[in-house]
């Protein structure tokens, strides 16, 4: 492993003017150096993290840092700037800027070492030696903290005066520390002096035990968990040693993070949250004083936190006792829309439902290859089975792929409950989605379902329990009033108008053709590639697959034109990059070739890195596609009872040529498009591609 930081990715005669161009200048270091392999993904990485939050910090630190996959190896660029750069620090520009590059999934040894770095920028004899620093080998040496360099006494780099100040500051505290214990330790009037060494030290020991310090434990955290997240920690720290507090933090980083002592957190008297993503097991802090700020203002004004804190636990302001949080509510802001919540609880019961529809529905379509489609009226092969029948063993998987799928509409009920509420959720949802499938109710029953049994199970967990009862809520309970309650409203209330519902959708898409085919197979098309694999497209997958359920001629036309649709997006990143591949970087083409695979088996998901790169470009692009592909699949009356499986279960769907036909239409459109819009890019003056800074990564792009 090479060292963090070399000679030849110092600058201290940065000339950069913008945040920018300072990214570039010293990201160029790392791309000469064979540590990014791909310049402008790698910068598009490092903008995308500006953009969560400036990177400035009080002192004239700018601290611009990623995780990205274009980084082969932890790396630090260092740069001086006269002039300053504006990295939206409260204060002002900064003069010595790091760019940090850790690559994603870096190792825990290098991450941390990045953490000791953080912590160094909060000592001011550290960076006083960075500013006066006059070689690039000596300040790279000060930055990695060499042994030698930092015992070296040369006044040029100031490093006498940076150890003579940390051995003065540390006098200080160590003669501020006794000077405060004795105050507190000492009884008001008994202030005079004891002469006599023996009558001394009788006095002090009963005093001291009272005087235990306040006590705060800390989380902090940021969104990528390099700097800002280890910085707040030792800023936390010092202010703590210099109020006479014990600080104790927990830094929830990149590398991991290791659990404060559970007792530690007991004995705490306050809590400090400095963090901008969400706490990870919050509930242990549950019951004591909180104070609750983002990252930064645990860096900048370490001293109020710590007062804060104090005056809330001396006015006796504690938080409420711990609630079960739900799994997808754990990273949500309290900003969060009510939408955006919804969202994420009904995406929780899709992701576990897939897994069901995946394994019932392919084991279905093998039976139906296999046995036929008429395989679905052969008896139970627990009454009749024969070893040497091929018909016996399409009935044996027909029947199993049938119990998986079974559980579809439960799943999805459940998980949604879960989503809303954990735990408890479970089995309200999964009774009401049982209840949905019993009165014909579907995919729609089952979605009500899981938002009613989470809503039920949320207003119970709201009701003030006493502590006596507290251990068989969860076990008894809630799983009892809330079976009870949602079964009544799914038998009794809402549940016979969402069966009417679902069986005028059914009538409605057997009755598909024509005009309203093709206009629905284009919004699908343009749902399954909006966001290649994220909400919008798991609406769409989700609402064919309910289709199959209760299969019929339009169902198993939307799930063809769902699938058709879904496959394009990286097909046609594929093409492109085999057609006209000096529009693309070398990373883009090593994906290309991935994406054929990706797209032939019907993962979506294989486009994300091209829409990552060219959002505005890419994404348009396959939509157009997509849209041109479902509605053509409509229009050929295609159809497919497997809900996966790309071009593997082409022999189960109707039309297959005029299939593929549909999806090689749509990914010549989709690859046209995005190579137009490049090749527009291209040709413009300044685009960043053609750059001869791209030359690092091997990429070579006409003017």
């Amino acid at each position: 492993m090479s060292e963090l930081i070399t000679a030849e990715l110092v600058d201290l005669d940065l000339s950069a003017e913008t945040k920018d161009a300072a990214a570039r200048s010293l990201a160029e270091r790392m791309a000469a150096s064979g540590r990014v392999t791909d310049l402008e993904g790698f910068l598009a990485d490092v903008a995308a993290r500006e953009a969560q939050m400036p990177t400035g910090l009080d002192g004239g630190i700018g601290i611009p840092h990623c995780r990205s996959t274009h980084v082969t190896e932890p790396t630090l660029a260092f740069g001086r700037s006269a002039s300053g750069i504006d990295f939206g620090a409260p204060d002002g520009p900064a003069d010595l800027i790091f760019l940090i590059a850790a690559p994603a999934g870096g190792d825990a040894d290098h991450l941390s070492i990045l953490s000791t770095l953080a912590r160094h920028l909060m000592d001011g004899e550290f960076t006083g030696a960075l500013r006066s620093a006059t070689e690039p080998g000596r300040a790279a040496s000060l930055i990695r903290g060499d042994a030698p360099e930092a015992a070296e006494a040369g006044a040029a780099d100031a490093t006498g005066a940076d150890a003579t100040g940390a051995d003065q500051a540390g006098a200080g505290e160590a003669a501020e520390e006794p000077t405060t214990a004795a105050a507190e330790a000492t009884p008001p009037g008994t202030a005079e002096p004891s002469t006599p060494p023996a009558a001394e030290p009788a006095a002090p020991e009963p005093a001291a035990q009272p005087a235990a310090p306040f006590r705060i434990v800390a989380i902090t955290s940021c969104p990528t968990g390099i700097a800002h997240t280890y910085m707040a920690a030792e800023s936390l720290e010092k202010a703590g040693t210099a109020a006479g507090v014990e600080v104790f933090v927990e830094t929830q980083g990149s590398a991991g993070f290791k659990r404060l002592d559970p007792q530690l957190v007991a004995d705490a008297d306050g809590v400090i949250f400095a963090h901008d993503v969400e706490v990870r097991d919050k509930e242990r802090f549950a019951g004591k004083p909180i104070v609750d700020v983002g990252v930064k203002a645990g860096i900048n004004r370490p001293a109020e936190l710590i007062a804060e804190v104090r005056q809330k636990a001396a006015r006796g302001e504690v938080s409420a006792p711990a609630r079960p949080t739900a799994p997808m509510d754990k990273g949500a802001g309290a900003t969060d829309s009510y939408a955006t919540r919804l969202r994420k609880w009904l995406m929780t019961g899709v992701s576990y439902m897939v897994p069901f529809v995946a394994a019932g529905g392919l084991l279905i379509a093998l039976a139906f290859a296999i046995g036929g489609y008429t395989i679905n009226k052969a008896p139970s092969v627990a009454d009749h089975f024969v070893w040497t029948e091929a018909t016996s063993w399409a009935a044996l998987l027909f029947q199993i792929g049938g119990v998986a799928f079974g559980f579809l509409v439960p799943v999805l009920a459940g998980f949604i409950a879960y989503g809303m509420a954990d735990r408890p959720g479970l089995v309200p949802g999964f009774v009401g989605g049982a209840i949905a499938l019993t009165i014909n109710a579907g995919f729609l029953g089952g979605l009500i379902a899981g938002l009613i049994a989470g809503a039920v199970v949320m207003a119970i967990q709201r009701v003030s329990i006493p502590p006596v009862l507290r251990g068989i809520m969860p076990v008894v309970v809630i799983p009892l009033i809330s079976s009870v309650i949602v079964g009544f409203l799914m038998f009794l209330v809402v549940g016979k108008p969402i069966a009417a519902l679902q069986k005028g959708l059914t009538d409605w898409l057997s009755g598909l053709s024509g005009a309203n085919a093709i206009i629905l197979g284009a919004i699908l098309g343009l749902m399954m590639c909006f966001d290649l694999g994220g909400p919008l497209n798991k609406v769409a997958y989700a609402f064919a697959v309910g289709g199959l359920a209760n299969p019929n001629e339009g169902s198993l036309k939307v799930m063809a034109a769902v699938m058709a649709a879904g496959m394009v997006p990286p097909l046609a990143m594929a093409l492109a990059t085999t057609v006209r591949g000096r529009l693309f970087t070398k990373a883009e083409r090593e994906n290309g070739k991935a994406a054929w695979v990706l797209g032939a088996s019907f993962i979506t998901e294989g486009a994300i890195p091209f829409a990552a790169a060219d959002p505005l470009r890419v994404i348009p692009s396959a939509m157009a596609g997509g849209a041109v592909t479902g509605a053509l699949s409509m229009a050929f009356g295609c159809t497919l009872r497997a809900p996966h499986g790309g071009i593997f279960v082409v022999p189960l769907i109707g039309q297959p040529l005029l299939y593929l036909l549909a999806i090689a239409i749509g990914t010549c459109v989709s690859a046209a498009l995005v190579i137009l819009l490049k090749g527009l890019r291209g040709a413009s003056a300044g685009s960043p591609a053609d750059t001869p800074a791209s030359d690092a990564s091997g990429v070579t792009v006409a003017a």
